[in-house]
């Protein structure tokens, strides 16, 4: 296979994006097909990959390595039943072919059965010269089914061939976390270590290990340790200066994450961390420029725009929140925390109906915290939206314990209805210590009251 650099693989594409322009058909031979195939396929442009294998079929109808394309991309297109017949036909022309159980694996991988998947990966390595990517997709499969254990198998075997072979590095550490088994992830890291001490990626890892069992100082040691290894490493300063903004080094904090920025592409992230590092030093406007470049970047980022409303929040700049808090919702429209914000804003502008259409969607996208359903209700209430009050208070029944606040909520909008005996049964257990809050949001009340008690 060539180079996707390649002086032969870029004249192949030359010649081959001519021909579909011309409608002329020229003539290559079986591998040059499958390397435009591998190529388009690499860079996501399915549809020329396609074309490229359709005409490579036609040229080449018998070429095994073209029909495990074309098998591999009716997989991709999830037509597994026509993959499956392909496989077959290969299977009899080449019976001991490993990418047929490579691509039978993938199939039951796709249709949810790793227990299959599993067993086909076995009998490839069985015939493989080359074990590293099998025992990568054994990883992957246990992983997917939980197997946590047997995971760390193959992704151990992978490092021991491949000491940079990063994914299955994630991988592995991704297993002892679900395990709880921190001392042997960091065992592992330090093994490594031994192998190749300048391995930034390991020392990050081991850096972020000792960040999350508190362990300020070895974290500290280990960022710097990646730093040394690769003075250009974002991740180990963004990772260092969250560790010092945590411990109230804001200062040093703000200098490696400007050091990050030196050394990548411009981000929400760190311009919204050093951001918060102003704000906490009491640089109001650097802290505000800061949170504006952020959106600026990335106008998507929730984090960044939930960083610019508190501050406008935190600094009782309502008007200002309220502003920006509309721009955040219509690139964000699905964030529970925006919505919450947008609630609590425009309750402090004494704007009800507002107040509630945010807390509402809040609740809808999942919000399960009670002063959130309770403002919600309350301000239903005061809204006079009886019937949407009183659905919602049915509703959080079932979510929460304090029933006594939802009962004479209940029982108020049930008055105002007119459903007597609802209002009647939701009183009758807390109608002392419900009589204030009852009389502030329902004036009739009183008038109903003798009526109620009978």
């Amino acid at each position: 296979m060539l180079n996707s650099n390649s002086e032969e693989l870029q004249s192949s594409i030359t010649k081959f994006e001519q021909m579909l322009k011309t409608n002329r058909v020229s003539f290559f031979d079986a591998q040059e097909f499958e390397d435009l195939i591998v190529h388009y396929l690499s860079f996501g442009d399915i549809s020329l990959a396609k074309k490229a294998l359709q005409l490579g079929l036609n040229q080449h109808p018998s070429n095994i390595e073209l029909m495990l394309l074309q098998s591999e991309l009716f997989i991709m297109d999830e037509k597994f039943k026509a993959a499956v017949e392909l496989l077959d036909y290969v299977e009899k022309i080449s019976p001991l072919n490993e990418e047929v159980l490579l691509q039978r694996s993938a199939i039951a991988s796709k249709k949810g059965d790793h227990k299959k998947s599993i067993e086909l990966l076995h009998l490839a390595l069985e015939i493989t010269d080359e074990p590293i990517e099998i025992w990568n997709l054994l990883g992957m499969e246990h992983l997917l089914a939980e197997n946590f254990r047997e995971a760390l198998y193959f992704f151990k075997n992978c490092l021991l061939e491949d000491t940079e072979d990063y994914p299955a590095l994630y991988n592995l550490l991704y297993c002892y976390e679900q395990l709880k088994e921190t001392d042997e992830a960091i065992s592992v890291l330090n093994d490594l270590l031994e192998k190749d001490p300048y391995n930034e990626i390991a020392w990050h890892q081991l850096g972020k290990i000792f960040t999350s069992n508190g362990n300020f100082k070895e974290a500290l040691s280990a960022f710097d340790f990646a730093i040394i290894s690769d003075d250009s490493f974002t991740g180990a300063y963004i990772e260092k200066g969250k560790l010092l903004l945590q411990n109230g080094r804001i200062n040093e904090a703000i200098e490696n994450f400007e050091l990050a920025l030196n050394f990548s592409d411009t981000s929400a992230f760190i311009y919204q961390s050093i951001g918060s590092c102003h704000e906490k030093l009491g640089n109001d406007k650097l802290a505000l420029n800061f949170y504006l470049k952020a959106i600026k970047v990335e106008p998507n980022n929730e984090k960044a725009w939930i960083a610019l409303v508190s501050y406008y929040i935190d600094n009782e700049r309502f008007q200002k929140a309220k502003y920006y808090i509309q721009k955040a919702l219509k690139t964000n429209g699905d964030s529970i925390e925006l919505w919450k914000k947008s609630g609590v804003i425009h309750e402090q502008l004494f704007l009800k109906e507002e107040t509630v259409f945010a807390y509402q969607n809040a609740i809808d996208l999942g919000c399960s915290e009670w002063e959130v359903w309770l403002a919600c209700i309350d301000g239903n209430i005061q809204l006079q939206e009886w019937e949407e009050a009183l659905e919602l208070a049915y509703s959080a029944l079932n979510l929460f314990e304090n029933k006594e606040a939802l009962e004479y909520r209940i029982g108020g909008c049930c008055l105002q209805l007119g459903r007597m005996t609802e209002a009647a049964f939701f009183f009758e257990n807390t109608r002392d210590a419900a009589v204030p809050v009852v009389m502030r949001f329902f004036p009739e009340f009183k008038k109903e009251e003798n009526r109620i008690s009978h």
